[in-house]
């Protein structure tokens, strides 16, 4: 049976194989069971794919992480500082408003003159731009700087087709602003409007500011203005300046915290929400730590105000990309937009199995989509399996963002957990690398937030699942929780090393302890010698589990911690038969695996050996016995006796490899028997693919054979 995706049922409730539902022969589900995917494969892809807040390299960053998920739960109120709430959302606007407004608007930085100017010609100007930009704040200094006082608010429910009709009535204001149009495809605010509206300001020697979203209903005549906010710093020294004096605004701006703050990207209103916020810790309302956290409370709010949003406000199809975007945060657009519609299927369902709304399909602004998730589009080279290629990839402006959005969908939002759940399963079965890895961070997340259920709804049941693909996206998922610091994961993979109910699931942890063993490899090699021990005791061993054990202490002899691995499996030789074993077959595993980012494909653990023999250490003894122990063992010696014909044919590509080996094989011939028995096997070596005789296997027999100096 082949792992791939089965779209046709529901991933929740499918069978677990295609060999199960059709009766399929043991042969077959062996076949299936065969398929999982290499230990080297899983780590490269953690390393090529996990996200940036994540970056794998096998130890904990729960440091990083906490500060990300920590409890902060003080909610902000933004009331724009000293500007209080006289300006109503319709009617005239207060003159006083407009006056203390005045005393913080920055137009440093925009194109507020030549806006002005338009204004001034024309008497209507359409402004666009993103939410939180203050083009409100924009729209109401342009008509004040024209003279166009008082300003009255128009209904911001209007529609393009009602426009003329607010203008039935004349009034005493002489100024106009219409926030946020109400335009759709069906209705867009057409020529022939725009026109009827200029002429009417002529006529009545009136000004109008209209303020849009970007991607809005326009027709092309129309000429919209874009509005680009002032940078973030001049508006909060605009605000501080106002709010506490010159002085104690410098005072305030050269805090390392304000440093902190300006580094990220902010709305304007995050901006003078953070200007209230350092006045109240000028006067000791507010502490250090509380100025810390403001930006991850503004953008915790910021999360929280997505999805509370109506369907009308935000729909269900962009919240689905919202999930998506935190998923493959970095990844590429189309990818994050595909699968987001995807998840936006499963969402429709809930609490109605039935529904089932067909997805447009060229309905969705990118320019939109990524102004409702502060998110920004990029060009990068990525490395893939057909080679180098550019991609369009997607990112929230805040990294943050990410690790703060899941959770609050998780656990704030439990009945969409359904639909995620089915989600990920689809996304765990994927055949690209990129989504399988993605899935698997989603769940890290996830089972950092709210461990019981996310072992319970996804990682267990991917763990358990007879799909090779699963259960290798539940050792990506075990991985990159423990490595955000995520509860009790080394707790949970040691209990299911010693699994002897289900081997599924064994497998899976003895994957893990390959993986995240690197922190703690004293405890992970206990584990993986108690079920190497517990298998040797069987008549009849778990195969894949058997095969596993070997290719996890391979991957901690390939770690940053390797010298310690190799200690301690030397350590332990004697022990037992099983622990013998896994150390050999560990050890000859590693020795199989070659440099793969070197063109000469170096073997990893003769650079190894070349580095500690350098440097004079007791690990290139070590190494040297371990390959003994492998030569002298008749279960091993033809196992072993490959991986040195390897090293001689890699050392007819490369000379540092050719003196690594002539070194160790001084070393391994320490008796006559040993030295005959290396002479004969360099004496019928195989070429590389099949090739001619190698001529460094001369060199090497004459350095082998030649008399050592008295």
């Amino acid at each position: 049976m082949s792992d791939q995706p089965d779209r046709s049922a529901d991933p929740a409730e499918e069978p677990e194989s295609a060999a199960a539902e059709d009766g399929g022969t043991a042969e077959q589900q062996k076949k299936t069971e065969e398929e999982a995917q290499q230990p080297w494969a899983t780590r490269r892809e953690l390393h090529a794919h996990a996200p940036k807040s994540m970056a794998f390299d096998g130890t904990n960053h729960g440091v990083v992480a906490e500060r990300i998920f920590g409890n902060v739960t003080t909610e902000i109120h933004y009331s724009f500082g000293g500007l209080g709430s006289g300006a109503p959302a319709s009617g005239e606007i207060p003159p006083p408003y407009l006056d203390r407004l005045a005393g913080v608007f920055v137009d440093e930085g925009t194109r507020f003159a030549q806006l002005r100017d338009r204004l001034l010609k024309e008497q209507v100007l359409v402004l666009t731009g993103t939410p939180f930009t203050g083009r409100r704040a924009a729209a109401l200094m342009l008509l004040r700087s024209v003279g166009a006082t008082p300003v009255h608010a128009l209904d911001g429910t209007t529609t393009p087709g009602r426009l003329a009709s607010l203008f039935d009535t004349p009034g005493k204001a002489v100024g106009y602003v219409l926030c946020d149009l109400n335009t759709s495809r069906d209705d867009p605010l057409r020529e022939s409007q725009f026109n009827a509206l200029r002429d009417l300001m002529h006529e009545r020697k009136t000004h109008l500011v209209i303020t849009t979203g970007v991607g809005s209903y326009l027709e092309d005549a129309v000429r919209p203005e874009e509005w680009e906010p002032p940078g973030q710093s001049a508006v909060l020294a605009a605000w501080l300046s106002v709010d506490v004096g010159a002085e104690a605004a410098s005072r305030l701006l050269a805090l390392p915290a304000v440093d902190e703050f300006l580094s990220r990207d902010h709305q304007l209103r995050e901006v003078v929400g953070y200007a209230t916020e350092l006045r109240q810790y000028a006067v000791g309302q507010r502490g250090a730590d509380e100025l810390a956290d403001y930006s991850l409370r503004a953008l915790k709010q910021q999360v929280r105000e997505w999805f509370a949003e109506p369907e009308e406000i935000i729909h269900l199809r962009e919240k689905a990309f919202l999930i998506a975007l935190a998923a493959f945060d970095g990844g590429p657009y189309a990818l994050t937009a595909e699968l987001s519609d995807l998840l936006y299927s499963q969402l429709q369902r809930v609490g109605d199995p039935k529904r089932y709304e067909a997805i447009p399909v060229f309905s969705t602004h990118i320019g939109k989509r990524l102004q409702l998730a502060r998110a920004d589009t990029y060009a990068e080279h990525e490395d893939t399996e057909w080679g180098e290629v550019t991609q369009l990839k997607a990112a929230f402006r805040d990294d943050r963002t990410a690790l703060v959005l899941l959770p609050e969908v998780w656990t704030g939002h439990p009945a969409a957990r359904p639909a995620l759940v089915k989600w990920l399963n689809e996304l765990a079965d994927d055949g690209r690398p990129l989504v399988r890895t993605r899935a698997a961070a989603t769940a890290a997340v996830l089972a950092h937030t709210d461990l019981p259920s996310a072992m319970a709804l996804i990682i267990e049941p991917w763990a358990r699942s007879e799909r090779a693909r699963r259960r290798t996206t539940a050792v990506s998922a075990l991985t990159l929780a423990h490595q955000i610091d995520a509860p009790n994961i080394p707790r949970i993979v040691d209990a299911w090393s010693a699994d002897a109910d289900d081997p599924r699931p064994c497998w899976v942890a003895v994957r893990a302890q390959g993986l995240i063993g690197t922190e703690r490899p004293q405890a992970a090699l206990a584990a993986l010698r108690a079920q190497a021990h517990r298998q040797h005791g069987k008549t009849k061993p778990d195969q894949q589990v058997h095969d596993e054990l070997p290719k996890s202490v391979a991957l901690l002899l390939l770690s940053p911690e390797a010298d310690t691995v190799l200690a301690e499996l030397l350590r332990t030789l004697p022990d037992h038969r099983s622990a013998h074993e896994l150390a050999v077959r560990g050890f000859l595993t590693a020795c199989s695996r070659r440099d793969e980012e070197a063109g000469h494909g170096r073997p990893l653990v003769l650079d190894w050996y070349a580095r500690a023999d350098h440097d004079d250490t007791t690990t290139a003894p070590a190494i040297v016995r371990l390959l003994r122990e492998a030569l002298d063992d008749r279960t091993h010696t033809e196992d072993a006796e490959q991986v040195l014909r390897g090293w001689i044919r890699a050392a007819d590509q490369d000379e540092k490899t050719e003196w690594a080996l002539a070194s160790l094989l001084t070393r391994l011939a320490a008796t006559p028997r040993e030295t005959s028995r290396l002479t004969y096997l360099l004496r019928n070596p195989q070429g590389v693919d099949g090739g001619p005789y190698p001529e460094v296997a001369t060199r090497l027999r004459i350095a082998l054979t030649r008399p050592t100096p008295a």
